[in-house]
């Protein structure tokens, strides 16, 4: 014979473990959806910055330059969403959005020019994803709580 609520604390515990298994998909959709606004707002940036290339505005030496820009302002972007999504954890979100953005750019170069390695700038730019997205986790984290004396 069971003892009285045992059964209650068995659906507490399988209801407990069913919604942490949703909130982490949660968190991973809001994540990559992050990544996806990281890639697509550096997109844009990138556009831009052809654009004023291609007027004369911008020279071609700082091309590079830019490009590490953009990076780091997309990686912002990207995870400055996720965190006010996620809420927790932002430094590890931030730098997952930067980690999704340099994948998905990766994965971009990949498709237009059958090669990518880090001799073509690629740990600069993986830098870059990084610390655009560890910059918003450090701004977007939840304030220390003040001690009262």
């Amino acid at each position: 014979r069971r003892p009285r609520g045992g059964h209650c604390v068995i659906k507490k515990r399988e209801r407990r473990q069913e919604e942490s298994g949703e909130q982490w998909v949660n968190s991973m959709c809001e994540l990559l959806k992050g990544g996806v606004l990281a890639g697509f707002s550096a997109v844009l940036a990138l556009l831009l910055c052809a654009l004023l290339i291609s007027t004369g505005v911008l020279r071609e030496q700082w091309a590079q330059g830019a490009v590490l820009a953009v990076c780091v302002l997309g990686g912002a972007v990207g995870g400055i969403y996720s965190i006010k999504r996620i809420r927790s954890k932002s430094l590890l979100v931030g730098t997952g959005v930067g980690a999704i953005l340099f994948l998905l750019l990766l994965t971009a170069g990949l498709l237009a020019y059958d090669t990518a390695s880090l001799e073509q700038g690629g740990a600069g730019i993986l830098c870059a994803c990084l610390c655009g997205g560890a910059i918003a986790g450090i701004l977007g984290r939840k304030p220390k709580k003040k001690r009262k004396r």
